[in-house]
């Protein structure tokens, strides 16, 4: 079965979207119900929010819009609170996005560091074999010349060859009589 790049970013946003919409409903609440929150959170906001939207809409129609009218109150802190659960499901997201991105880096940065150290290790086994070559190559040079081998193997048959010579052969064992 082939999956896609598209189908698993949509179904990883569908998951983020499904784990963060308790919290902004709540957030969503917690606006509707606070004076506070509604006027100074909000409102806001959603009017900048309308602002802009009117301004763009006008401007495709070809009308020019200089001034918008402001929403009324209740619809503000309504739509103020949808922008700030949505708001609060994007932070999740780009959070989980962040969070992915810094373990791949801290996952990269470890490889190098084993890459580095493997590295490290090779080139120390190199020198190691560097030095131990230098080593042959002095016991090679200090051993005596294969010419030399051969001089002393000569030397050593003709002594031989002497010795045998002076000594007179072994007799042979002798034959053992009938008598006995």
């Amino acid at each position: 079965m082939v999956v896609g790049a598209f189908p698993m970013a949509k179904l990883l946003y569908l998951g983020i979207r499904q784990v963060s919409k308790p919290l902004a409903n709540r957030i969503k609440e917690a606006a509707r119900r606070s004076e506070f929150f509604k006027t100074y959170i909000c409102l806001p906001p959603a009017q900048l929010y309308h602002w802009a939207e009117m301004r763009a809409k006008m401007r495709v129609l070809g009308f020019n819009a200089e001034a918008v009218k402001p929403l009324n109150e209740e619809a503000a802190a309504e739509l103020g609170a949808e922008l700030l659960g949505e708001a609060t499901i994007f932070v999740v997201a780009c959070s989980c996005l962040v969070l992915e991105y810094r373990r791949q880096q801290t996952q990269q940065r470890r490889q190098e560091r084993e890459r580095r150290a493997a590295l490290e290790a090779m080139r120390d086994e190199v020198d190691h074999l560097a030095l131990a070559l230098e080593a042959l190559q002095a016991r090679v040079q200090a051993a005596p010349p294969q010419g030399a081998l051969e001089e002393l193997r000569a030397q050593v048959q003709e002594v031989r060859a002497q010795l045998r010579a002076r000594d007179p052969p072994p007799a042979p064992p002798a034959a053992p009589s009938p008598a006995e």
